[in-house]
C-alpha cells in the first residue's frame, strides 16, 4: 500500500522549527508524503516573530488547486490562516475535494508570546473552518479565545469547556492541557467514541517551539492508517511526548528550540 498523502495549509518557519517545517518534518517521520499550501511567510525564529507576510489569495487558490488537482490528499493539516478571504478560500477547496481526513490547528498565538491573527482572523478561522474540521487541537488560551472566555486553570475547567467546543461544529475536540501545572500533561478527546483523557508526563523542557503543529500534524498523519480517532490521538501524544524528550538535543536556537521530530533515528 502506498504511504498516506497528506497536505499542510499553513505559514513558514525558517527556523525550521514551526508551521510547515514541523509538519513536513512530522508527517514523513510517521510515513507519510508531504504537499504543502503556503498561507503566510514568517520571519521568525526560536526567539520571536519579527514579520509577516500573508499571502495574496489567487496564489493561496492556486496552491490549492495545483495540489488537489494533481494528487489524491488523504488529510489536510490547517494551521495558521490569517483573515476571513483565505478562511473562505481553504474551505471551498476542502469542500470541493473532499479529502478524508481534515485537522485543524488553530494557530493565533507563537510559543514566543507573539499574536499571529487578529479579531477577525480568529472569527474566521471559529466560524468557517472549525465546523468543516474533523478534528480541531486548540490548547487552553487557543479554546479560550475560540470561546470568548478565559482559560482552564484546572482538569475540571477543561472538561467543563470541552462541550462548548463541541457545539462549534467539528467532528472532533482534543483539547490540550500543556498550560496546566502538574506533574503530567493531560489532553482531553471529545470524539464519537465519548470523552476520553490523554496523559503523558510532563516533560521539563524549555523546547516547546512548533509543538501544537507537531501534534496536530501527527495526528493528521496517523488518522488515515490508524482504526479511531482514539487510537491516533493517543499515538500522536506519544510520538510528541518522545519528540519533547529528546529535543535538547538538537541545541538549535538561543529561545525556545525546537523538538526532536526525527529522534527515532537520529
Amino acid at each position: 500500500m502506498r504511504p498516506p498523502h497528506l497536505l499542510t495549509i499553513a505559514g513558514t518557519d525558517p527556523s525550521g522549527g514551526a508551521g510547515q517545517m514541523a509538519d513536513v518534518k512530522t508527517f514523513s517521520a510517521l510515513g507519510a508524503y508531504a504537499t504543502s499550501v503556503v498561507t503566510a511567510v514568517l520571519a521568525q525564529n526560536t526567539c520571536g516573530v519579527r514579520q509577516i507576510l500573508a499571502m495574496p489569495i489567487e496564489l493561496i487558490e492556486a496552491q490549492l488547486e495545483a495540489v488537489f488537482d494533481d494528487i489524491s490528499i488523504d488529510a489536510v493539516k490547517i494551521g495558521m490562516i490569517q483573515d476571513l478571504p483565505t478562511a473562505r478560500a481553504v474551505r471551498r477547496a476542502i469542500e470541493r475535494y473532499a479529502p478524508r481526513f481534515v485537522v485543524l490547528d488553530p494557530v493565533m498565538v507563537a510559543k514566543s508570546g507573539d499574536r499571529l491573527v487578529d479579531s477577525a482572523g480568529l472569527e474566521a478561522v471559529r466560524d468557517v473552518l472549525v465546523p468543516i474540521a474533523d478534528v480541531i487541537t486548540p490548547n487552553l488560551p487557543e479554546a479560550a479565545a475560540l470561546l470568548g472566555t478565559t482559560p482552564p486553570t484546572s482538569i475540571e475547567e477543561m472538561e467543563a469547556m470541552l462541550p462548548r467546543l463541541g457545539a462549534l461544529g467539528p467532528g472532533a475536540v482534543l483539547l490540550k492541557g500543556g498550560h496546566l501545572i502538574g506533574p503530567y500533561s493531560p489532553d482531553l478527546l471529545l470524539s464519537a467514541e465519548g470523552t476520553e483523557r490523554l496523559e503523558a508526563d510532563r516533560i521539563d523542557t524549555q523546547n516547546l517551539h512548533g509543538t501544537g503543529c507537531t501534534l496536530a500534524s501527527a495526528l493528521a498523519a496517523l488518522l488515515p492508517q490508524r482504526d479511531s480517532v482514539s487510537i491516533a490521538a493517543r499515538e500522536a501524544k506519544r510520538y510528541m511526548s518522545a519528540a519533547l524528550r529528546d529535543a535538547g538535543r538538537l541545541e538549535v536556537g538561543h529561545g525556545r528550540g525546537p523538538v526532536h521530530h526525527f529522534h527515532r533515528w537520529w
